[in-house]
């Protein structure tokens, strides 16, 4: 599902170069669970950006699904991510102006589904959302904003769903409901679920545990996660 090689990434400044990520490689099997732990300022944020085609490494190859991205123009892109990426962000980023039902039927609107809204209050439903379906982003607590956010990540059947601190702003108990919610979703649907945590315990449940230190990615063990 994921193979980077080589993969650079770095930002020349004035007068010095910031190397974010250095000679990459990593390969990720269909259906794993992977986390990227990391101090902060690591680049484990910038990885998930190359992995979902909004930022272009300076060298190395991404590919996703079998498609090098390195080949595809900004549309291609973005049928990509339309077709068989799910993008979970700390900050939820949902529309405010449409009800929880609107932004979850986006995606499927956007691809063209006569059954959208159908499909997305079935999802909300999938994450205990029902009932909240006609309440907008400002009515919601944080918790059910996250749960409003990973259906329309995950509305579409997504082969790989993307996830950046997805419990960061929550409190302790909603996080362990997402968290529960985000490894169910991706247990029933067989989705590939790769993960920027800061969370120890987060990191210690998926398949494979990548600690990006200095630009370089090792692998560790799920239990050392909690080390």
């Amino acid at each position: 599902m994921i193979r980077l090689s080589q993969l650079s990434l770095q930002y020349a400044l004035p007068h010095t170069t910031i190397h974010v990520l250095r000679s990459v490689d990593l390969h990720v099997q269909a259906g794993q669970s992977v986390a990227l732990v990391g101090p902060s300022g690591s680049g484990k944020s910038s990885l998930l950006l190359l992995l979902a085609g909004l930022e272009r490494p300076s060298a190395g190859e991404v590919t996703v699904d079998g498609v090098g991205l390195d080949g595809l123009d900004a549309d291609r892109l973005a049928d990509l991510r339309r077709d068989i990426l799910g993008i979970v962000f700390q900050q939820f980023h949902l529309l405010p102006s449409l009800t929880a039902l609107e932004n979850v039927a986006v995606p499927l609107q956007i691809a063209g589904h006569d059954d959208a809204f159908a499909r997305a209050r079935e999802q909300l439903a999938h994450v205990g959302l029902a009932e909240r379906a006609d309440h907008y982003p400002a009515q919601l607590s944080g918790g059910e904003q996250q749960r409003v956010a990973i259906a329309r990540a995950t509305v579409h059947r997504p082969r790989l769903l993307l996830a950046d601190e997805p419990t960061g702003n929550l409190d302790e108990e909603t996080g362990a409901h997402v968290q529960d919610l985000l490894f169910d979703l991706q247990r029933r649907s067989g989705t590939t679920l790769f993960l920027v945590t800061h969370d120890p315990a987060l990191a210690a449940r998926c398949d494979r545990v990548f600690r990006l230190h200095e630009g370089r990615l090792q692998e560790t063990t799920p239990a050392q996660a909690t080390a």
